[in-house]
């Protein structure tokens, strides 16, 4: 199973200059949507009469207007209008029965607390397994929903991702689905719109609101110390079934480059956001200085030969990133399976830092604590 599409793990910082230094563009964007969304947050709270605690159990603190009506059943519960990748679809306020496909959903779900009943069969990151556990049902594969199974248990709310989109036509006739795939090529935009209408639609508005505005620093940190750690470009690679593929801007693994502002070592002319085939010869004409590699195998507990095995060339072994120690192997799990999440982002953008900024000793591409 190879799951096509954007996927969609201590931070040692340096002091940030005295002058102020140029945002990437998808990190602006996302910034100015944070923003207005905390000043819509601010109108409503002055509307209201101050702000209320964070729910516990799911309960709507307040919506922006525009993006809240009532039910036409009259019974006084609300549905939000969310925009998402495949259109825009009215689901209830704080739904009660919710079933998820994206694991980087998931990830955001259980950064604010909530617990969806139905989840897919997958071979689940430690962080996430409590999650799976708690879930009642299960809803078929990351890439093949259960219609039968989905359509019994009668969910208020499905939500899948790019692994799913083609099964939006039958899911979206069973309940109210939502697209919420990142877009590879403004990802920090459309994640920040996707943790945005989960929390428009679980009441966690706050909640979202403060996590991405740590994300948000965690990134501007995470770009001065790269920065500073003077390794200039890198490469992405994913081995899987004994074959390699690269990686450039724009791509599922863009956060290296397009967020974190590490400059691509060469061209990527692969088509979309899955990478072009590549070969030890590509990357020793690639020579960078940090090369970046998912063992695909690994993420999804497939048997096979593994990254190191793959990458175990003489011309991989002549680049200066394997000279200098710096071919970093990528928990697969987090970068393959989950991707953009309100915690996974954290772990994600820390694995960067901590092996490109910290000298590694072993030449094996891994910092001296292993991690």
């Amino acid at each position: 199973m190879s799951l096509h599409g954007p996927q969609d793990g201590p931070l040692a910082t340096t002091p940030r200059s005295a002058r102020p230094r140029p945002r990437p563009r998808a990190l602006r964007r996302a910034s100015l949507m944070l923003a207005a969304s905390t000043a819509v947050l601010v109108l409503v709270t002055a509307c209201t009469g101050g702000p209320a605690e964070p729910p516990t159990s799911g309960s709507p603190s307040g919506t922006a207007p525009g993006t809240t009506t009532p039910s036409p059943t009259g019974s006084g519960a609300e549905t939000v209008t969310v925009e998402h990748a495949q259109g825009t679809t009215e689901v209830p306020a704080d739904p009660g029965k919710v079933f998820v496909f994206d694991l980087g959903v998931l990830d955001s779900l259980n950064a604010l607390g909530i617990q969806p009943d139905g989840v897919p069969d997958a071979p689940y990151p430690e962080e996430l397994q409590s999650v799976a556990d708690g879930a009642e049902v299960r809803v078929g594969s990351l890439t093949e929903p259960d219609l039968d199974v989905i359509a019994e248990e009668e969910p208020d709310l499905i939500i899948i991702s790019a692994a799913t989109a083609d099964a939006y036509p039958e899911l979206s006739g069973i309940a109210p689905t939502i697209d919420l795939s990142v877009d590879p090529a403004e990802p920090m935009e459309s994640f920040t719109q996707n943790a945005t209408a989960l929390g428009e639609v679980f009441g966690r508005e706050m909640q979202v609101q403060a996590a991405l505005r740590e994300i948000e620093t965690k990134i501007e940190d995470a770009r001065v110390t790269l920065k500073d750690a003077g390794n200039t470009n890198g490469l992405v690679v994913m081995t899987g079934s004994g074959e390699i593929t690269a990686f450039g801007p724009e791509s599922r693994f863009g956060l290296i480059h397009d967020v974190l502002g590490v400059p691509s070592a060469t061209p990527v002319m692969g088509e979309g956001p899955d990478g072009a085939p590549a070969s030890p010869e590509f990357i020793a004409d690639a020579d960078p200085d940090n090369l970046f590699v998912i063992d695909e195998d690994a993420a999804l507990g497939r048997q096979g030969a593994t990254a190191e095995d793959v990458l175990d060339d003489d011309l991989v072994s002549g680049t200066k990133a394997a000279r200098n120690g710096k071919v970093i192997y990528l928990d697969p799990a987090d970068w393959y399976l989950v991707g953009y999440g309100l915690d996974n982002l954290h772990r994600m953008v820390n694995e960067v830092v901590n092996h490109v900024a910290t000298a590694s000793p072993t030449g094996l591409g891994r910092d001296a604590s292993g991690t």
